[in-house]
């Protein structure tokens, strides 16, 4: 992931404007450490901080089309750029980055180029001939985009949060598959896949067709010139990933640059169920496995930075993002600059368990749609923000466009949880890739319960965080929080510990607007919360709070935290978070 910043029409070319716009470049160097470059055209400033994964020689931004006339900075990857350069037999070509395309694809089709783009990216494109602008999101916002609007009229774009907030007057998130045009004066869809109108679909399962079209999605995303692994947390989808990965990654560029064997990561408390899960895979693929370990006080410790960096005050995504924070950290210590991961796969399929209690398919589908839609906010902020903290990329081949046409296209039916017909969450997934002859996973690897990352990594994890902020939210302040948050008012103390530190960090009111709120249970969204009368008194996003279907349902221990009784082996001390046995990192040629 790379780092971008735009102030355009800002009315102001001076000097001293020019050294702003670099200091708050600089607030986004974590994203990309490799090079940074600014271009300025009058008043319009085009910044850019670079993580270099496709040719790091000389891909540096800004790029150019011929007479650099037009000016892109880019964050993301193009899957098709070479499927793309052969459609632009005319054009010259300056670098051989995938984000090259981009400004003489605007030469040649205008402003409605960005379907074309098959891949993760926020770019923002400056024609100097006339002044015009234009700024995109990807489909589903794998890549994190903000837009801002200063008192002088000019517009702001930023990667994050902390690129803008200070100097805006008001900020919002930039919505997935939209485009931002300066000639039309305003935001347009540019994604409108048949899935997105929550019409009910019909098309009968094909698990051939299933499994095909997500092979596709992970061998595209091989695409590399840097060394690279799998995120593994031993559960389906980060599973599958990884076994697709592995049977196909010899004889690509990738396999001859840096070796044909994979490696791979997962992160957990000892113990935790992730990491004896990720270890038997691992060990089934052959891969280069490395276990790393974190106890709770570790993560305590990495809350204020975790929340710097993701920018949000939701409980889910925070528990979720520090054990993967801390992982980075790891993965890009060892070399490693970009990671493939297993997110989006829940939302597609309706893996949460919650949906065990969908009431028919037409609830279930819309729900899914849903879960979709909301991924920016959550999962794939998540998962973008902890590893470019650490100048770490991950792609997501679940949210691959042609991969999720095909799977919201299966009649929901087929997706339904259906456990006296031997259908648990994600059947349609697991049955797509049961392979008698040439075993993807062993079976109870394909066939293991859903667990959320903030569980699989430990449930201690989530009982640690809840006895950490009874011992720093009171009774009395709780009681004061509507008057202290009005908007998404904190209803736990772990909420409200949260709360508080990300408006010392993001203190404007912009700021605490670009965080969703609402009732959810298990992760679901407030509407799903309708589908079972018990939820609303057991409102916690852990996976465990969806009582009588996970199998290791809340215990009293996990009450006790809740109510803010500290027990005292939750918080108790064990070694710092450490690598387990874990063989260095080899690139072979």
């Amino acid at each position: 992931m790379c780092g971008i910043l735009a102030v355009l029409g800002c009315s102001d070319d001076s000097q001293a404007k020019r050294v702003r716009v670099l200091e708050l470049s600089r607030r986004l160097k974590h994203r990309g450490p490799d090079w940074s470059g600014l271009y300025q055209h009058g008043d319009c400033y085009l910044a850019h901080q670079r993580l270099a994964i496709i040719d790091p020689a000389s891909g540096d931004q800004p790029l150019f089309n011929e007479d650099k006339a037009i000016v892109v900075t880019v964050n993301g990857e193009i899957y098709n750029h070479e499927e793309l350069r052969q459609r632009l037999p005319n054009h010259k070509f300056r670098t051989g980055s995938d984000c090259d395309v981009i400004a003489h694809l605007y030469e040649e089709y205008g402003e409605n180029f960005v379907d074309m783009l098959d891949g993760m990216f926020s770019f923002v494109l400056l024609d100097t001939r006339d002044n015009s602008f234009i700024v995109a999101r990807d489909a589903i916002g794998i890549t994190s985009l903000y837009i801002g609007w200063g008192l002088d009229g000019s517009i702001w774009i930023s990667s994050e949060l902390k690129g803008l907030n200070d100097d805006c007057e008001h900020f919002e998130c930039f919505p997935p598959g939209h485009l931002y045009s300066s000639k039309l004066g305003g935001l347009r869809q540019w994604y409108n896949p048949p899935w997105f109108s929550e019409t009910i679909p019909s098309t009968p399962y094909d698990p051939l067709a299933l499994r095909h079209a997500f092979e596709n999605a992970v061998i595209k995303r091989l695409m590399t010139d840097v060394p690279f692994g799998v995120l593994l947390s031993g559960g389906l989808d980060s599973s599958l990933v990884a076994s697709i990965t592995a049977r196909h990654l010899a004889g690509t560029k990738a396999a001859k640059q840096w070796g044909a064997q994979l490696h791979s990561f997962c992160v957990g408390l000892e113990g935790s169920p992730d990491l004896k899960a990720a270890k038997e895979v691992a060990d089934y693929l052959g891969t280069v496995h490395h276990e790393f370990h974190f106890t709770v006080q570790d993560g305590i410790d990495a809350i204020e930075d975790v929340i710097y960096h993701i920018e949000t005050y939701d409980v889910t995504t925070i528990r979720a993002s520090t054990p993967m924070f801390l992982m980075a950290r790891k993965i890009k210590a060892l070399g490693v600059k970009m990671v493939i991961s297993g997110e989006g796969s829940d939302e597609i399929f309706g893996g949460y368990l919650y949906f065990h209690k969908a009431p028919n398919k037409e609830e279930f589908h819309r729900e899914t749609c849903r879960k979709i839609k909301a991924l920016h906010q959550y999962d794939c902020l998540r998962a973008n923000k902890a590893t470019s903290a650490w100048g770490l990329e991950a792609r997501v081949p679940f949210l691959d466009k042609e991969f999720i046409n095909v799977a919201m296209a299966i009649d929901p039916e087929w997706k339904m949880i259906k456990p006296e017909q031997g259908r648990i969450e994600k059947w349609v997934l697991r049955r797509a890739f049961d392979d008698e002859e040439r075993p993807y996973l062993p079976k109870h690897i394909l066939y293991r319960q859903k667990e959320q990352f903030s569980d699989g990594v430990g449930y201690s994890w989530i009982d640690g965080l809840k006895a950490h902020a009874a011992q720093h939210v009171t009774d009395k302040m709780m009681q004061n929080a509507v008057h202290i948050f009005p908007h998404n008012t904190p209803t736990t103390k772990e909420a409200y510990y949260y709360r508080m530190i990300f408006e010392r960090f993001f203190p404007q009111n912009s700021a605490r607007l670009t965080v969703p709120g609402g009732a959810s249970v298990a992760c679901s969204t407030a509407k799903a919360v309708e589908w079972d009368a018990a939820w609303s008194k057991n409102l916690d996003p852990s996976g465990r709070a969806a009582l009588g279907v996970h199998l290791s349902a809340y215990d009293p221990q996990v009450a006790a935290a809740s109510a803010g009784i500290v027990t005292p082996n939750i918080l108790d001390s064990m070694p710092r978070m450490m690598e387990i046995s874990t063989p260095g990192l080899t690139i072979s040629s």
